[in-house]
């Protein structure tokens, strides 16, 4: 019985041990997961939940170590030129993104994943964004404010608009700086509004035109193998009849010299 005592003493505490510190680790993740990102400052109420400020700090990356249960982020007065894909993947109660007032030109194809569900509103607003990338916002059906970018309005816009989940009337927050053609009359127009314009107009004259170029093409090819062939046939013609209308007189030669030598 004393031995018994012994081992099952022994083992208690090797159990208490390892049960304090899979409480420890189980405290330390969860720590590293709420806890505030170095940089930015953090706030937390009960109904809004938890807060994460990165405004004006000159930043040129997102910080990798947001808090994963962010319901708001403020990204924006920083210096941001690009969102990576997958960037907020962590991130899936986020309910409000803040980017505006940063330098991004572009929006990498899945920027946004993981946030489709939770999303509500998203600011991209004064940044340099001229065109969309709709793998970047696969999803994302969120408000957006898009205003105060330099848009350049064309046929890839355009036909990017249609596929994009954001709610509608965010879209009336591009308006055209610069279009393509310059004369379509787009510059200063919201584009969701301008219902009439067609920016497609000039790549479909070009190609109607490269159409008929080709089909005029393959038409004078046929018409000249055509005039070819009758030309050919009209020369083996004209070679044959004469060489059957030759073909009399040197019988007729042959039968004369047959008869001069039977008279001698």
């Amino acid at each position: 019985m004393p031995l018994l005592a012994d081992w099952l003493l022994r083992h208690s505490v090797v159990m208490c041990l390892l049960l304090h510190s899979l409480v420890l680790m189980t405290f330390c993740f969860h720590h590293a997961a709420t806890s505030c990102s170095k940089r930015c400052y953090c706030s937390e109420s009960e109904v809004g939940g938890k807060t994460v400020r990165c405004s004006n700090l000159r930043l040129t990356e997102i910080p990798q170590d947001i808090p994963n249960d962010t319901r708001r982020l403020y990204l924006d007065f920083n210096l941001l030129t690009t969102v990576p894909t997958n960037t907020f993947q962590e991130l899936s109660l986020l309910r409000e993104l803040d980017l505006s007032h940063n330098e991004l030109a572009q929006l990498e194809p899945g920027a946004f994943h993981g946030l489709a569900r939770s999303l509500q509103l998203l600011d991209l607003s004064s940044n340099k964004l001229m065109s969309l990338n709709p793998e970047a916002l696969a999803g994302v059906r969120a408000r957006a404010n898009l205003t105060y970018n330099p848009w350049h309005c064309d046929c890839n816009l355009q036909t990017v608009m249609p596929h994009l989940d954001l709610e509608p009337a965010s879209l009336a927050g591009i308006v055209c700086q610069t279009s393509e053609p310059e004369d379509a009359g787009a510059q200063g127009t919201p584009f969701l509004l301008a219902k009439d314009l067609d920016l497609c107009v000039v790549l479909k004259k070009t190609t109607d035109v490269a159409m008929l170029v080709t089909m005029f093409g393959w038409f004078t090819m046929v018409i000249s193998y055509l005039v070819y062939y009758v030309r050919h046939n009209q020369e083996d013609a004209r070679r044959h009849l004469e060489y059957l209308k030759s073909l009399p007189s040197k019988q007729g030669k042959s039968e004369e010299s047959s008869t001069v030598s039977t008279v001698v």
